[in-house]
């Protein structure tokens, strides 16, 4: 086959239709459909718009590219391939199996070139949002006139599913009210999902939706090849708004039987229909895998032109460098994701007594952090003052001052979630965000997100337990921290009070990957300030009071503001002549990660009889407890009330604690 018998867009069009066809068709399984009806669109977008250099998928001027519809996989796999990325043809070959770097849906880290792991619908829409966020904000803090070393522009494709889904509501709707110029969506509308006909569930109309949100909205058909690129560049011009592309297009294309049907959208095609395709689309049958020579040296030329992108771009860097050298060391800095010398000189300590609720220890320790560390961005889900999330003489982002640190998300926590993921993968900002811990269900699959792909976000989740009082059980978080600590790749650190708060935002800042810090509404007293305490966060777990003399006969271990309830129990019970240590476990995952030997320090293997008291689910604690041991918690939900009385109520006290050491180390003895 040569390009005289199909135009060479022809040509390149359909190598990524067969290549899509051929690849799920030897996996067995897979989503043929959707890369075969975005074809030409996605062609258009990566050779004749999109700035990147296949030879360095991390330079960082280069325009973001976002799949949303995750499914759509082999799409994202032939592009990356064909232009010249470390992505072998072997690899597509070995679609979706085991160790291979071609997963069913995108992974962040394992494929070069792909920006970030999509598949759960919407999601990837709204991460994209956070990285145009990222881009504007780093371009108006550090560029300057003549000196616009930081433009470049967010891409992606997104399907009919993801703007069923909510996330992907609440993100276009921040997105147009922060007028993000540089971000595109083509929105792939070929009416079909899994199910069938979108006329079965979906019969709005997207493109006034976007309108409504503010954004550029354009209706084209997705298999014009001019159109697309008209349409491409015209968005691309749009400094004030971010634009949607909506693109007709028919799933399948190509395939004669099931082309434009659920057939094509969520299962390999069949040997007869591939047969039928390629024949329709006037492709040789034999062999799979088919890449002309004439359409590979079409592609490779991004390799040629994104060379020569990113040298202009350095250049203009070195310019820049020349001319402001302070802004570019620190452009380069946080470019790497380092942090400056002494960032954490100024965290603040607190006097032992004092009664600070770690929420507002929080707020002191993040405006300590804020004027060293000068590219951490964030704010709250319309929660700031109760969740101490702003940095206080810092303006607040807008569409007007692109270079806010200040975010109001609104009540949109999914959406903040994502964005937060987005603006992390951009690189460049240290993003955070709050809500109450209890919202945390609103957000879990940007947290669950945040954990897979290890992106550096500090959740900042307050109102943690039925500390909170008089909102009652709808805002008392119970079965929530049990929920958090089970997720793969999250750090929870709840911390006791406010020394160890402020010691918990230090670790979260040195942390690779999420950080979700966990804490009170209420106030809690201070424990004794210094290195100890310090050192002891940073390794999850630590001794805060131990029965002096000879070895303890209990183990009295808690998080957070029940740490206080603990030594007090230690108190009762040195009455009763039993001698109690108290253990903060500030965080579960940091202790499991140190050695054994540091971690049988702690927690000795012939002290039998340990207690927990944590105010929230009791399901986790038994491997620290173990047979002997107590748990005290909660396994129902809250109630309306003050909370000193919510805590007498459901039996959260020192009195409850001692009983339960009591007990236990009465068993113990009697064995």
């Amino acid at each position: 086959m040569t390009a005289t018998a199909h135009s060479l867009d022809d040509l390149c069009i359909n190598t990524i239709r067969t290549l899509a066809m051929d690849a799920v068709e030897a996996a067995g399984n897979g989503h043929p459909g959707a890369p075969m009806g975005c074809a030409p669109m996605a062609y258009a977008l990566w050779t004749r718009v999109l700035r990147h250099n296949p030879a360095d998928p991390a330079w960082p001027n280069r325009d973001r590219f976002v799949l949303s519809n995750g499914h759509a996989s082999m799409l994202l796999y032939a592009l990356l391939h064909l232009t010249g990325y470390d992505l072998p043809l072997d690899e597509i070959k070995n679609l979706r199996r085991l160790g291979s770097r071609t997963p069913g849906h995108p992974e962040h880290g394992m494929t070069p070139g792909v920006e970030l792991t999509t598949g759960p619908l919407g999601a990837g829409f709204a991460m994209g949002v956070g990285m145009a966020m990222a881009e504007r904000w780093l371009a108006a803090t550090y560029n300057r006139p003549g000196h616009e070393v930081i433009d470049h522009s967010t891409y992606g494709i997104c399907s009919d599913g993801d703007l069923m889904e909510g996330v992907a509501s609440e993100a276009a709707s921040l997105a147009g009210h922060l007028g993000l110029g540089k971000l595109v969506y083509l929105y792939d509308d070929n009416r079909i999902t899994i199910d069938g006909s979108t006329d079965k569930s979906f019969s709005e109309d997207v493109c006034a939706r976007f309108e409504a949100y503010g954004w550029h909205v354009q209706r084209i058909d997705g298999e014009d090849l001019e159109a697309v690129t008209g349409a491409l560049k015209s968005a691309r011009a749009e400094a004030g708004r971010p634009s949607l592309i909506a693109a007709r297009t028919t799933i399948g294309h190509g395939a004669p039987t099931k082309g434009g049907t659920a057939g094509a959208h969520g299962s390999a095609l069949g040997a007869d229909e591939v047969a039928a395709a390629k024949k329709a689309l006037g492709w040789p049958e034999s062999p799979a895998f088919h890449i002309p020579g004439e359409a590979l040296e079409q592609y490779r030329r991004a390799r040629d032109e994104g060379a020569r992108a990113q040298g202009e771009w350095n250049d203009r860097l070195a310019a820049y460098e020349a001319a402001y050298p302070v802004e570019a060391a620190e452009l380069r800095r946080i470019l790497s994701g380092e942090l400056p010398d002494g960032w954490a000189d100024d965290l603040p300590t607190f006097a032992e007594g004092t009664g600070v609720a770690t929420r507002s220890a929080s707020g002191k320790a993040l405006n300590a952090l804020a004027p060293r560390v000068g590219n951490m961005v964030g704010g709250s889900a319309d929660l700031t003052g109760s969740n101490n999330t702003e940095i206080m003489g810092a303006a607040w982002m807008s569409a007007a001052e692109p270079g806010g640190r200040n975010i109001h998300f609104g009540v949109r926590e999914h959406a903040m979630g994502q964005v937060l993921n987005g603006m992390a993968l951009h690189g460049g900002v240290i993003p955070f965000a709050g809500t109450f811990l209890t919202f945390s269900d609103y957000m879990r699959p940007a947290v669950r997100l945040a954990a897979i792909q290890q992106t550096n976000v500090v959740f900042v989740f307050t109102h943690d337990s039925i500390g909170l009082g008089e909102d009652g059980p709808t805002h008392q978080p119970i079965e929530h921290l049990a929920s958090l600590r089970a997720m793969p790749g999250l750090t929870v650190i709840r911390p006791a009070e406010a020394n160890e708060t402020a010691a918990a935002w230090k670790v979260a800042l040195q942390t690779n990957g999420p950080v979700a810090l966990v804490l009170t509404r209420q106030n809690v007293p201070s424990l004794v300030p210094g290195s100890h305490l310090q050192a002891g966060v940073a390794r999850g777990a630590y001794v805060v009071a131990d029965a002096p003399g000879r070895a303890p006969d209990a183990i009295i271990l808690s998080t957070g503001s029940e740490v206080a309830i603990a030594l007090e129990a230690q108190g009762v019970l040195r009455e009763q002549r039993i001698r109690a240590r108290v253990v903060s476990m500030p965080s579960w995952e940091i202790f499991e990660a140190q050695p054994a030997e540091y971690r049988a320090e702690v927690l000795p293997e012939a002290v039998k009889v340990r207690v927990s008291v944590e105010a929230a689910a009791t399901l986790g604690w038994e491997r620290y407890t173990g047979d002997a041991g107590e748990i005290i918690g909660l396994d129902e939900f809250g109630a309306s009330g003050p909370y000193k009385e919510l805590y007498r109520h459901f039996g959260i006290t020192a009195e409850a604690v001692a009983g339960a050491a009591s007990r236990s180390l009465a068993r113990v003895r009697a064995t």
